[in-house]
């Protein structure tokens, strides 16, 4: 297995939107424009993401988007899914246009090709050495947005070489459902041999019944028996709701799969969480009881900063109090901006759905999930 990309330093800049396309009733692909002062930014390995952050409402609102294009010189492209409710997608879907102006993360996120990437320590290398190529079988698991990712991944890898084949599985409630439904017939008809979409909807009928209902833990081996050469894979990507993403990983791995060949990120675990120090929440160091101290290096400065033992504050929260630029996006354990390496002292975290197990082990945590349980904490997000 290749070494774990080099993750780059989360910043904002502010990009004008190019181009608000329609992909279904209820989701657009959101084209923005990088000017070539800003290229080597953003330049990105087919999987990653990036934050928006917008004021919606006079609230900041920050959301994380995958990229869903090929790498394209002076462009990012993502897709927007209205979610029941959503605040950020409902407004990117209703009032977002062309020529409106919004701050754009620089791309993260390590749902990529460990088969193919080298290294993402060269941003100028990173469009055009990422994919090697190879005699590669790929498959991948999308329900929804989850195929926002994939999109990219699977144009990237099947253009650059002509041995790689892609087999996507991909589910929705009906057909109307399908985001990029077009691109993905043009896919197959540019790759006749080499690429392959099952589509599988939860609510239409389809004639056969494997390709019909939800993919439950049934229906997962079936198509495992009899669709997916299981065995003829070299490498997994799983994008969507976090119970299918479960029980993929939970199905490959009784069947054999390494987990070293899984690549899977998450839009959400269900429960979405927000900083609560960017919510105006005021926590203050309690003169009279006791306090975590809390000291943390960002671009080069150190700051401090106490959290009463009893406010069981995260290591996110408390740094944001004292400084507002601390990257962050989901705040939920899913996106891994606000990744920074414990120094000193001792940590818990919650939940983790973005780091790989050698940055745990190397001292990396989420700090939108982590809380501290030594007297003194030092963590690093320049690490």
């Amino acid at each position: 297995m290749t070494e774990t990309p080099t993750r780059r330093r989360a910043t904002f800049n502010t990009l004008t939107v190019k181009n608000v396309r329609k992909l279904t009733s209820d989701a657009v692909e959101v084209i923005f424009d990088v000017p070539a002062d800003l290229a080597e930014d953003y330049n990105y390995v087919p999987g990653q993401y990036v934050a928006l952050r917008a004021t919606i409402d006079g609230k900041e609102v920050r959301r994380s988007y995958s990229i869903c294009s090929e790498p394209t010189p002076g462009e990012v492209h993502v897709a927007i899914k209205k979610d029941f409710g959503g605040v950020f997608s409902t407004w990117a879907n209703e009032t977002l246009a062309a020529g409106d102006t919004i701050d754009v993360m620089n791309p993260q996120g390590a749902f990529i090709s460990k088969k193919n990437i080298t290294s993402m320590n060269n941003p100028d290398q990173v469009a055009s050495d990422a994919l090697a190529g190879g005699n590669l079988h790929l498959v991948a698991f999308a329900a929804g947005s989850g195929i926002t990712p994939i999109m990219s991944i699977a144009r990237s890898v099947l253009g650059q070489s002509e041995q790689t084949t892609f087999d996507l599985v991909y589910a929705n409630k009906s057909a109307m459902d399908v985001m990029f439904a077009e691109e993905l017939g043009d896919l197959k008809d540019k790759y006749p041999t080499r690429f392959a979409v099952h589509h599988v909807l939860s609510r239409e009928q389809r004639v056969s019944e494997l390709m019909s209902g939800r993919i439950d833990a049934a229906k997962l081996e079936s198509l495992l028996d009899h669709v997916i050469r299981t065995e003829a894979t070299d490498e997994w990507f799983l994008c969507g709701p976090f119970e299918l993403v479960q029980l993929c990983r939970d199905t490959l791995a009784e069947r054999g799969v390494s987990e070293d060949d899984i690549r899977y990120e998450l839009f959400t675990t269900g429960k979405p969480e927000q900083p609560t120090g960017q919510q105006g929440r005021t926590v203050e160091a309690d003169p009279a009881g006791a306090n975590f101290a809390i000291s943390f290096t960002l671009d080069g400065t150190s700051s401090r900063v106490e959290s009463p033992t009893s406010a069981h504050e995260t290591l996110l929260n408390a740094a944001l109090r004292v400084r507002a630029d601390v990257p962050f996006a989901c705040a939920g354990g899913v996106c891994g901006t606000c990744r920074a390496k414990v120094i000193e002292g001792d940590v818990e975290m919650e939940e983790n759905y973005a780091l790989e197990k050698d940055e745990v082990d190397a001292g990396y945590v989420l700090t939108c999930q982590s809380r501290p349980c030594s007297d003194s904490v030092k963590i690093d997000f320049d690490a």
